[in-house]
């Protein structure tokens, strides 16, 4: 049994959260999100504690169990609280800046990369970085992603877009001279 799954999910106050049919809906401060729950699993809401069980005995059961769990915990704790991801633009000339509603992205490319968030998402921009923000936590962290594809940090100056806080293992250059005779 997944230890994750075991674990009753407890309902904040100011949260609302229903169940028709197999479609879990949970509504809070931040806004609203909703999820289809398999079949294999069973969702109980009770005295402000959600529980899940499974109704076999199969890996596929057990793997079901504990990510189910684990979804709706997110999804309880972004319409509480909701989620950000902060990303840093480290590189000479390399800047974000926010046109209206979308991300404008100066990276040492010929032309400036624009980038449109998904509903849901906020982006905001200050002293090159970049803060994804949302209730989904699996919606701010593919946004984070796709930011940093633009320019993934290179591995020898360390320069393009990265997490706040990560930090990068530089590769040496090439050592002139070494080896000639």
């Amino acid at each position: 049994m997944s230890r994750i799954g075991k674990k009753p999910i407890a309902i904040p106050n100011n949260v609302k959260v229903s169940l028709d049919g197999n479609v879990l809906t949970i509504e809070g401060p931040k806004g609203k999100l909703s999820m289809p729950v398999h079949e294999i699993v069973n969702v109980k809401i009770d005295n402000n504690q959600i529980t899940v069980s499974k109704n076999q005995d199969s890996p596929f059961a057990q793997a079901m169990h504990g990510t189910t769990a684990a979804l709706i915990k997110n999804m309880v704790e972004g319409v509480s609280k909701g989620y950000s991801v902060t990303l840093e633009v480290v590189g000479l000339g390399y800047k974000a800046a926010m046109k209206g509603q979308e991300l404008e992205l100066n990276l040492g490319y010929s032309h400036p990369i624009y980038y449109k968030p998904p509903a849901g998402i906020k982006l905001e921009v200050k002293e090159n970085k970049i803060t994804v923000s949302g209730i989904d936590k699996q919606l701010v962290g593919q946004v984070a992603a796709e930011i940093i594809k633009f320019r993934k940090p290179d591995p020898y100056k360390g320069k393009g877009i990265r997490y706040e806080g990560q930090v990068l293992k530089l590769k040496p250059g090439k050592s002139a001279g070494k080896g000639k005779k």
